[in-house]
C-alpha cells in the first residue's frame, strides 16, 4: 500500500497537462492591418529618397528617362559637387550655423529649462505653452520685415545674420524638451548637494548637468536638424556665397551650359547632406523617442 500511495503522486504530476505560459508584455501579436499599414509608411517615406539616389547616379540623356535602375551608373554628378567650390563654402557655413545655434540655445535653454522645472511659480504652463507656440510661428510672417530690419543694421547676409532668426525657433523648442527632462531628476539630488554646501549654481553644474547629458544629446540633435534644414530665412536673409547655407547653395546649381540639365548634380548635392542626417537619427533614434515623450506620464 505504501509503494501504490506514493506512487500515486507522480503520477499524477506527469500526467498533469501543462498551464499555457504567460505572454509576456510586449509580446503581442499585432493585427496584420498593422504590417501593411508599416509598410505602406516606409514605402512612402523611402521611395523618394531612393529615386534621388537613383537620379543622383544618372548622367545625360538618362535623366529624363524614368528607369528604376540606372542603366550606367556613374558617381560624376558627387565629384562635380565635390569640386564645386560654392558648395564646399555653403556646406562649411552650414555646419557653423548649425553647431553655433545649437550650442547656444542648449547653454541658454539649460537655464531657462531648469527654472521652469524646479522654481515655483503661477501659471507654469501657460509659460510653457506660449513659449513652444513660438516654434509653430510660420517664418513667412517675419522673414519681410526682418530683410528690412537686417539690411538697416548691417547684418543682412551675414552668418549672424542667420544665426539669430534660427535661434529665435530653436531655443524655444530646447527649452521645452529640456524642461521635460529636469522635471524627472529627483529633488532630493540638489537637497544634498545643499546640505554639504553647494550654491545652486554648483548643484546645477555639478549635479543636474551630468544626470541630464542624455537629454541635452537629444535636444541637440533635435535643433541642430531643424537649423540644418531650414530654407526660408536662409534664402530671405542672404544674396551672396560667402553667406548661404547649404540648402540655398543647392537651389542656385546651374549646368555646366544652358542646356545642360542640372538635376543630377542637385540630387548628389541633396544627397550627400541627408545621408549624415539619416545615419544621425538612425544612431540615436532612442534618445530622439525618449526625449520628444519626456515628462508625457509623469507631467
Amino acid at each position: 500500500m505504501s509503494t501504490l500511495t506514493a506512487e500515486r503522486p507522480t503520477a499524477e504530476l506527469t500526467t498533469r497537462p501543462k498551464a499555457p505560459k504567460r505572454r509576456l508584455r510586449g509580446e503581442s501579436k499585432l493585427h496584420p492591418l498593422v504590417w501593411v499599414f508599416v509598410v505602406a509608411v516606409m514605402a512612402f517615406s523611402l521611395i523618394p529618397f531612393y529615386w534621388l539616389v537613383n537620379t543622383s547616379l544618372k548622367k545625360g540623356a538618362s535623366l529624363s528617362q524614368g528607369e528604376l535602375f540606372p542603366s550606367q551608373p556613374t558617381l560624376e554628378n558627387y565629384l562635380v559637387v565635390f569640386q564645386n567650390p560654392e558648395f564646399l563654402l555653403a556646406l562649411r557655413n552650414s555646419v557653423i550655423i548649425a553647431v553655433v545655434t545649437t550650442t547656444v540655445a542648449l547653454v541658454f535653454a539649460s537655464f531657462a529649462a531648469y527654472a521652469l522645472a524646479r522654481l515655483k511659480m503661477r501659471r507654469k504652463a501657460m509659460i510653457l505653452t506660449l513659449i513652444l507656440s513660438v516654434t509653430t510661428f510660420p517664418a513667412i510672417a517675419i522673414a519681410a520685415p526682418m530683410f528690412s530690419i537686417w539690411r538697416e543694421i548691417g547684418l543682412y547676409d551675414t552668418l549672424l545674420g542667420l544665426i539669430i532668426p534660427k535661434l529665435t525657433f530653436a531655443l524655444p523648442l530646447a527649452i521645452y524638451t529640456l524642461t521635460s527632462f529636469f522635471k524627472e531628476i529627483p529633488r532630493e539630488l540638489e537637497e544634498s548637494a545643499y546640505m554639504d554646501g553647494a550654491t545652486p549654481f554648483v548643484a546645477f553644474r555639478k549635479v543636474i548637468l551630468p544626470l541630464a547629458v542624455p537629454g541635452l544629446a537629444t535636444t541637440a540633435i533635435l535643433v541642430f536638424i531643424s537649423v540644418w534644414n531650414e530654407f526660408l530665412l536662409a534664402v530671405t536673409l542672404t544674396t551672396s556665397p560667402e553667406a548661404r547655407p547649404v540648402p540655398v547653395a543647392i537651389a542656385f546649381f546651374s549646368g555646366t551650359s544652358e542646356f545642360d540639365q542640372p538635376l543630377g548634380t542637385i540630387s548628389a548635392a541633396s544627397v550627400i547632406i541627408t545621408v549624415p542626417l539619416v545615419i544621425l537619427v538612425l544612431v540615436c533614434q532612442k534618445r530622439i523617442v525618449s526625449g520628444m515623450t519626456a515628462g508625457a506620464v509623469k507631467g
